[in-house]
């Protein structure tokens, strides 16, 4: 029975953690202002200013929207999706594809746009996607994508803006 319960629980956490619901519990609260030189750097009351509360707790926390929230994982135009913190193009819709998890993703970021950094925070470690201007989190990138390159990066959107191609 103890079996049975452990289990029970484990598939009950990593539920919640999957749709986003546990993820802040899962997280350390941090700020990323402090971490790497960055060409723009504010403090938090700054970003604050700049940012809605949930962009802020995405970009400056860490933390993940819910799958299936954002607008801009159905966004079919074309464009370019932006850093939410300080504009810098990050994705062109080009890259875009539905990987089915809820999220933008994309196969390819535009060049010199985004930085990577081991994430150990859950379950293992993951690569983490931050904006290479700001600092700002974005999401994570995995090996599971379509060719060309077989990446999938994973984005939050509310990391991101999107601007549309004129005409």
């Amino acid at each position: 029975m103890k079996r049975r319960t452990l289990l029970t629980g484990g598939t009950a956490f990593a539920a919640l953690a999957a749709t986003g619901l546990g993820w802040q519990l899962a997280r350390p609260q941090h700020s990323m202002a402090a971490e790497g030189d960055f060409e723009i750097t504010l403090t938090d009351a700054e970003w604050r200013e700049r940012l809605s509360d949930d962009q802020f707790a995405v970009l400056r926390q860490e933390n993940t929207e819910r799958a299936f929230t954002s607008p801009l994982d159905t966004e079919k135009r074309k464009g370019t999706f932006a850093c939410a913190g300080c504009d810098l193009p990050l994705y062109s819709s080009e890259t875009k594809y539905d990987s089915g998890t809820g999220w933008p993703s994309f196969y390819q970021p535009l060049p010199d746009a985004i930085g990577t950094k081991a994430d150990n925070s859950l379950f293992g470690t993951r690569t983490e996607v931050h904006c290479r201007r700001c600092g700002g989190h974005l999401g994570h990138v995995f090996d599971d994508g379509p060719p060309p390159t077989g990446k999938r990066y994973c984005m939050n959107g509310l990391a991101m803006v999107f601007h549309a191609d004129a005409g």
